[in-house]
């Protein structure tokens, strides 16, 4: 009788071990999975908490309109071919695409202001607009959208 007891012991025993086993994997990569998710949101808010940008001059000549855009921010700004510039004038702002010198206009390119090789705090970035026809004169929006969606916009005329 005391075998039996014994026996039934060491299975119930046996059996707790693997059940304990069994819910620490199927629960631990999802805690793991959540503390990531958490992680991660945490340094997207980062980033756009300290990125700033200030679009400090714009003026235009011909068929190219600069802006001169200022990082005002405590983070270095990454991935700037990915930024939105929007231009026009009121009713008829549109979207440009980023391109060079072999790119149909219109379209943008930026210059890292004193020899900058990243966009780090307080360089300043001029960005070209370049446009198929001299604008005409008026008043017009450009507004860059950095690609973590800190933005900032201006209004100005041309004559």
């Amino acid at each position: 009788m005391a075998i039996d007891k014994i026996i039934v012991t060491v299975m119930l025993i046996i059996g707790g071990v693997v059940a304990s086993f069994a819910v620490f994997n199927s629960v631990y990569p999802a805690v793991e999975r959540s503390s990531q998710a958490v992680s991660s949101a945490a340094d997207v808010v980062n980033d756009r908490m300290t990125s700033r940008i200030e679009i400090i001059q714009v003026g235009g000549s011909g068929t190219t309109v600069d802006a001169w855009v200022k990082n005002v921010g405590a983070a270095r700004i990454g991935g700037i071919e990915g930024s939105d510039i929007f231009f026009g004038m009121d009713g008829g702002v549109s979207r440009m695409a980023f391109g060079d010198n072999s790119t149909s206009p219109p379209y943008w390119s930026y210059q890292l202001e004193g020899g900058n090789a990243q966009w780090g705090q307080a360089v300043t970035n001029r960005i070209t607009i370049h446009l198929a026809d001299s604008p005409s004169p008026g008043v017009y929006l450009m507004k860059m959208v950095i690609p973590n969606g800190i933005f900032d916009e201006s209004v100005f005329s041309l004559e």
